[in-house]
């Protein structure tokens, strides 16, 4: 036991471990030292050394970290201030956070975020009716990924001063810009769910957590911008063409392109789980669109154009399956097939369907749950795949690429096959 709470507590000490959160009664409150921490919530009657000791914990600077955060859920501010007494001078101001430093850091970041903001007038958020404050954070969010490389810089001040706010928390100054720091926290939340890649660091985490804060600025939650805008549907397949035009027609463009990105990027990720070579073409399209869009060598209109075209063909796209007489799975296949274009050419579309409908009627029963780690299996469906392409005459030249292909995705849809 005693050595499995050493591992426990040289992965907690770790800043890289996954291992970030751990509940305590006795144990790590003193004597414990990992730099790394920086909350810690109280909810046990503390006092004296103990008490110190807990806070210092998480009281250590470390890395970008300038000091540690104290989450008191009992009130345990008159304990402190009498174990504060029992120590010297230089022992409370070791111990003790200077909260005249930390009320600068706060002034510092909240006036740097708001030079950032300065192009749209986001204060009257504050007075607004519903309505305006939705067109108030859709002209926010807009003013933010219209300035060059906006959107990570603008993260990267807000991740700042949400720090900032933490450690002056309580102050007069950090109650005075409660409103303040809550909208731009606000702002920081819906790009990182409205326009971000779908991972989720330690830092949006966090932020999360500390949204708690923004409750008296918004008081039913974060305004989600998209629904609220009507934007309610992320299924590419069931997008309409009223849709497309009502995006089309924002007058907030880095916003549109921003919406179209992420519809996109979601169906794409959609179709790798069931057709690969489908879903890449289509990825490639889109982040040669995006790029393009970046390096300034098209605007806004035009990027806008090509993600409603390219919507409008993965939306399409759905419904070949039907016009070529083959399953989802056998279209699949068929477009690993296909990917060659002398392959087309020889076989035909005809041929090209009789072989991707031969190919999974004879492998799918060799498919088991263990299949892929199994070489012994893997090489009997490359040699009945590889039989297969010869008897359709494939382009000798090419087998060996419609093979790998083949195999690939079969990996991609073994799942459903095998449940």
């Amino acid at each position: 036991m005693k050595s499995e709470n050493e591992k426990l507590a040289n992965r907690f000490k770790d800043p890289d471990d996954s291992f970030a959160l751990v509940i305590v009664r006795d144990m790590w409150l003193t004597g414990f030292d990992a730099p790394c921490l920086h909350t810690l919530y109280l909810d046990k009657p503390m006092h004296g050394h103990g008490l110190m000791q807990a806070i210092a914990r998480v009281n250590r600077v470390f890395g970008q970290k300038p000091g540690g955060l104290i989450v008191d859920y009992l009130g345990l501010g008159a304990e402190l201030k009498q174990a504060l007494a029992v120590y010297s001078q230089s022992d409370r101001e070791r111990t003790a956070i200077d909260q005249e430093a930390a009320v600068r850091l706060l002034l510092a970041k909240h006036e740097a975020v708001s030079d950032f903001l300065s192009s749209v007038q986001w204060r009257a958020f504050f007075t607004a009716s519903a309505g305006q404050r939705l067109n108030i954070l859709k002209q926010t969010v807009e003013a933010v990924l219209a300035q060059p490389d906006g959107r990570k810089r603008y993260l990267d001040l807000a991740v700042e001063l949400a720090r900032a706010f933490a450690l002056a928390a309580g102050t007069p100054e950090a109650d005075r810009l409660r409103e303040d720091v809550a909208f731009m926290l606000a702002i920081r939340a819906n790009l990182v769910k409205y326009t971000g890649n779908g991972r989720r660091d330690t830092h949006d985490i966090e932020l999360e957590l500390s949204q708690l804060l923004s409750r008296a600025v918004i008081a039913d939650g974060l305004l989600d911008v998209f629904h609220r805008a009507g934007f309610q549907q992320p299924d590419i397949a069931v997008l309409s063409d009223e849709f497309l035009e009502e995006v089309r027609g924002m007058q907030q463009r880095n916003l549109a392109v921003e919406t179209l990105r992420r519809l996109l990027n979601g169906q794409v990720k959609s179709r790798e789980k069931q057709n690969i070579v489908e879903a890449r073409r289509f990825s490639e399209r889109l982040q040669d669109a995006i790029a393009r869009y970046h390096n300034r060598a098209i605007d806004s209109v035009q990027v806008i154009q090509e993600l409603i075209d390219l919507a409008k063909e993965m939306r399409a796209s759905i419904w070949r399956g039907e016009e070529l007489g083959l399953t989802d799975d056998e279209i699949a296949f068929y477009d690993a097939l296909a990917e060659n274009k002398s392959a087309v050419d020889v076989l035909g579309i005809g041929g090209l369907r009789e072989l991707a409908q031969e190919i999974v009627r004879r492998i799918k029963p060799l498919v088991t749950v263990d299949w892929s780690v199994k070489e012994n299996v893997r090489a009997k469906l490359r040699v009945e795949v590889r039989r297969l392409l010869r008897q359709y005459g494939y382009p000798p030249d090419l087998q060996r690429m419609a093979v790998d292909l083949v195999m690939e995705q079969a990996t991609v849809v073994c799942d459903r096959w095998t449940s």
